[in-house]
């Protein structure tokens, strides 16, 4: 028997996850956790060579500041982001296949000195790399037993904010972790996601493709 999931990023990436999983025969609920909103922001003083994209989310929101950093090549950190600056305007020079870490060794190494890193206000900081903040991520107000939907199914899991915020709506709805398998973006994240769920996996990039593809593996595995 194949399980559900349960997909719990903010839409609208929400849809497409749970459309891919729908394309590989899993059926998924929709639960997002969290929803996006633009941030007022200027782009800080400095000489600038490149920008940071680490979320398609900062495409998404960044308005009509963009504009004057359209000029900029894009460092993104996977294949979705890379698309999401592309749709932006933006001419893309390096797509990570792993994290943001390995994308910025890998502009570095192309000769990028001063990238700015356009951003969530939840985000990973990266050393000695200027970032702005133009998109929040609020958490939404589930109800109690909202989460008990995520018995017996599969849970794909984008950001360690979310895990961490999974992980403590199914304690306080009570329902048993060793009822549900993860499917996380990275180690970090299951990490984020604490100890005692059914079954843990991650991928080896930051790439929803293959995120959905491990959560279909998951729901037919024994």
């Amino acid at each position: 028997m194949t399980r559900a999931a349960i997909v719990l990023r903010p839409e609208p990436g929400n849809a497409r996850t749970v459309a891919r999983l729908s394309a590989l025969g899993v059926p998924a609920l929709a639960l997002p956790l969290f929803a996006i909103a633009p941030v007022a922001w200027e782009a800080p003083a400095g000489a600038f060579d490149s920008l940071v994209v680490t979320s398609a989310n900062a495409m998404r929101h960044a308005g009509a500041g963009l504009a004057a950093l359209r000029h900029l090549p894009a460092i993104a950190v996977g294949a979705e982001s890379a698309a999401a600056a592309r749709a932006a305007g933006l001419t893309v020079a390096i797509t990570g296949t792993t994290d943001g870490v390995a994308a910025l060794a890998a502009a570095q190494a192309a000769g990028f000195r001063a990238p700015l890193h356009l951003a969530g206000q939840e985000r990973i900081a990266f050393a000695d790399i200027v970032a702005v903040t133009v998109y929040r991520s609020a958490a939404l107000d589930l109800p109690a037993g909202a989460l008990a939907a995520a018995r017996g199914r599969v849970a794909l899991l984008h950001s360690p904010r979310a895990a961490h915020r999974f992980a403590d709506l199914v304690d306080r709805d009570a329902v048993p972790r060793d009822t549900i398998r993860l499917a996380t973006l990275s180690e970090k994240i299951a990490a984020a996601a604490g100890a005692g769920w059914a079954a843990v996996a991650s991928v080896d990039r930051s790439d929803d493709d293959r995120l959905v593809a491990l959560a279909a593996k998951l729901a037919i595995d024994p």
